[in-house]
């Protein structure tokens, strides 16, 4: 479950052109009712409940997680009230055409790869609905519009693309698409010159991850097992394959039952990495989500020939979360004895982790991602909250390169080879559009143009950092975004966003489609809560199992400084969080209700207690922990918001949003929630439950899904805190 990406009221004309100065305090006005002529199907209750660990657990909507025919047609139901409730907000219209002229001046750059002198690229471009690939020969190349993986959907679903990769020498392409955001990749494969797509096709990858052969002879990739995709075991039991592509059937090299000498746990995910100028293989086997990771290393003759020698390079107890591979030399990213990382060197000569020599000491800075080139090894830094990007060459010299302005970089879009010389990277701002970048032997950072500049103005805007204070001492970073001259009396509206899982670090990220939000007189807020990775391994255990309390109480108290600094008030104030966000947010609804007017969870878990049970549940033990063990299941209750749900309670108005197809949060668990929310609060607010027929978790959605999804919230977000202009008459 990773984190979903954050990636905005008026008529004609561009947003910013139409906003004017920004807005002067506003009197509060308590937010008028809308009134649809059909009511929803309530969900029907049914008592149950069961003892487990010596405490007593009720479920009453349990029986949803069978999503039968009568969960089906109250959901439809459920889903038609909330579409007409939103649709009938004052301003929504207008704010949802300013959301699409911004996002239709965007060019959304969502990776790079070189394969020989051809560049690959996959972009959604302004007339696109999903990002589409393309080709061109150098960097001063025409543009091939290579694969548009929309000519794979059908009548009822859109299709998208989840994952591809071109072959070294780019000839050949492989890549996964998937129907109506389920991420149940087919994996196919390209001729690149012709465009021609062979019959190959592959189900069960969803998490291919191909790697070619440094010939281009062909590849590995994992699949899943052979079980149906709502069988809880679906993402157990994955294997590593070898598709050649000169014909004969796909060997499996590693995975389950198969004396390798690797032993795998039922949650494992192996992968086989090849690197270019390079005969290593690299077996990385993944634990679930857990992002310290296990690796293996033999030669590719020897695991071409079938009598691979698997010699041990790390094991999870080692903490590496990334690697890179330079010929003979093999460099590892670990946090061991390091929140903020450091970087170690060993050879395949010599390839375990306690024969490694330290290349690059923990600092200021939390390394983030390490990759090879041909002139060294580039570390993605992140301090402060921003991106820093250091060179160490083969000298031994760590030098930092200056970056074009302040801002994030992602490592999962950056791209080098140890065969190239250096490193292609984005570069954004919560307020200035993405950028690519070239970084190039000499240390120069270039831009490379292949990320078109929108057309909007983004001088009125501006952010700001602070620090609030946590009950327990901590200062917890606050990130906000708002329109320059803004008035700090109480009276704003303020949609503060809270994550806090995985390690992962909620960074900063073009804002395009919330800037009429913004022109509204409202604030965007992120609080990077305990749990995230934004200062380090040790802020990522303190919000993980036992410790999970962390992140909402950081939110919580997130909220009150926000408030005490004057920037919104409790009636105007939003909470929104999504996938394991979800229980930041869900938690902070339960635990605290008077807190906020509006709390929003996108695809959020909730019953994380059964969450478990569902296909993507086992690879989430490492992180949220198991109810089989009597620890995990006291950690599991003490985050479940389902659970914490009480009678008789004056909740806020609640937008919960689910996906039909997501692999990731079942669309269960936010239907139990709603409909124990609905059944249990004491006020008339909202408990609206949103319905994507046509989507999952979020990955894939069309352009014109993410734009309506933005209105609704904002739309129910500046209603519910008492924005005139969004009040029935």
């Amino acid at each position: 479950m990773p984190r979903l990406s954050r990636r905005a009221l008026l008529a004609a004309g561009t947003a910013l052109a139409l906003a004017g100065t920004a807005r002067a305090a506003r009197p509060y006005v308590t937010p008028r009712p809308i009134t649809v002529a059909n009511q929803p199907l309530p969900f029907p209750s049914r008592p149950f409940s069961e003892t487990l660990w010596g405490q007593r657990v009720s479920d009453p909507y349990l029986w949803m997680e069978a999503e039968d025919a009568q969960w089906r047609a109250c959901t439809a139901s459920q889903a038609a009230y909330a579409e007409a409730v939103l649709s009938h907000i004052p301003g929504r219209d207008s704010l949802a055409a300013a959301i699409a002229e911004n996002s239709n001046a965007l060019t959304l750059v969502a990776g790079l790869q070189t394969g020989g002198r051809l560049i690959f690229t996959e972009r959604r471009p302004p007339e696109a609905q999903t990002t589409r690939l393309y080709v061109r020969d150098g960097q001063n190349g025409a543009d091939r519009l290579l694969l548009d993986p929309m000519r794979f959907s059908t009548q009822s679903s859109h299709a998208a693309l989840d994952w591809w990769q071109a072959s070294p020498a780019g000839t050949h392409l492989v890549f996964g698409i998937s129907q109506g955001g389920s991420e149940h990749s087919v994996l196919r494969l390209m001729e690149v010159e012709s465009g021609q797509i062979a019959p190959l096709a592959l189900t069960r990858t969803d998490d291919a991850n191909p790697s070619w052969l440094p010939d281009g002879a062909g590849f590995f990739y994992t699949r899943n097992q052979d079980v149906p995709i709502d069988d809880p075991r679906y993402e157990e039991n994955s294997s590593a394959w070898l598709h050649l592509l000169n014909g004969g059937e796909d060997r499996r090299l590693l995975g389950p039952g198969l004396a390798s000498g690797i032993a795998l746990n039922p949650i494992d995910s192996p992968t086989l990495i090849a690197t270019p100028g390079s005969d290593l293989i690299i077996a990385q086997i993944n634990e679930g989500v857990r992002s310290e990771i296990a690796l293996y290393l033999t030669r590719l003759p020897a695991l071409l020939a079938g009598t691979p020698d698997w010699q041990p390079i790390c094991t999870q107890a080692d903490q590496v979360t990334d690697f890179a591979v330079r010929g003979d030399e093999i460099f590892l990213l670990t946090h061991k004895h390091a929140s903020h990382y450091r970087v170690v060197k060993l050879t395949a000569a010599a390839p375990h982790f306690a024969e490694a020599q330290e290349v690059v000491p923990t600092g200021r800075p939390v390394i983030r991602a390490i990759m090879a080139a041909k002139n060294g090894l580039y570390l993605i830094d992140r301090d402060a909250g921003l991106a820093g990007l250091r060179h160490l060459g083969d000298d031994g010299k760590l030098t930092a390169l200056a970056l074009p302005f302040p801002g994030a970089l992602d490592p999962d879009l950056a791209f080098s080879i140890p065969t190239q010389e250096g490193l292609w990277f984005p570069l954004e701002g919560w307020v200035r559009p993405c950028v690519f970048c070239h970084a190039g032997a000499d240390g120069q950072i270039t831009e490379t143009g292949l990320a078109p500049q929108p057309d909007i103005d983004v001088s009125a805007y501006t952010t700001e950092t602070l620090l609030a204070p946590a009950r327990d001492g901590v200062r917890v970073p606050l990130s906000l975004l708002y329109r320059k001259g803004l008035t700090r009396d109480g009276s704003a509206t303020l949609l503060m966003e809270a994550y806090g899982a995985y390690g992962i670090a909620l960074d900063p990220a073009f804002m395009g489609r919330w800037l009429p939000f913004l022109d509204q007189g409202a604030v965007f807020a992120v609080a990077h809560v305990r749990g995230g990775g934004e200062l380090g391994e040790d802020w990522h255990l303190a919000g993980m199992k036992a410790e999970k309390y962390h992140s909402w109480q950081d939110a919580e108290d997130c909220a009150l400084h926000l408030i005490d600094q004057g920037y919104c008030g409790h009636r105007t104030l939003g909470v929104v969080g999504g996938s394991a966000g979800g229980i930041t947010v869900g938690r902070l609804l339960t635990e605290r209700p008077e807190l906020a007017a509006v709390a929003i969870s996108m695809v959020g878990v909730s019953d994380p207690l059964r969450a478990e049970f569902s296909p993507n549940g086992p690879p989430n033990i490492p992180e949220f922990g198991s109810v089989k063990t009597e620890r995990g299941f006291h950690d599991l209750f003490a985050m479940d918001a389902y659970q914490h749900v009480h009678d008789g309670v004056d909740y806020p108005a609640v937008l919960l949003t689910t996906g039909l197809h997501d692999p990731r949060v079942s669309p269960w668990e936010a239907t139990k929630m709603a409909a124990r929310l609905q059944a249990a609060t004491a006020s008339k607010n909202p408990i609206l439950l949103r319905v994507e027929d046509d989507g999952g978790h979020g990955f894939g959605a069309t352009r014109a899904q993410r734009d309506a999804e933005t209105a609704d919230i904002m739309a129910f977000t500046l209603w519910r805190t008492g924005h005139p202009g969004f009040q029935p008459g």
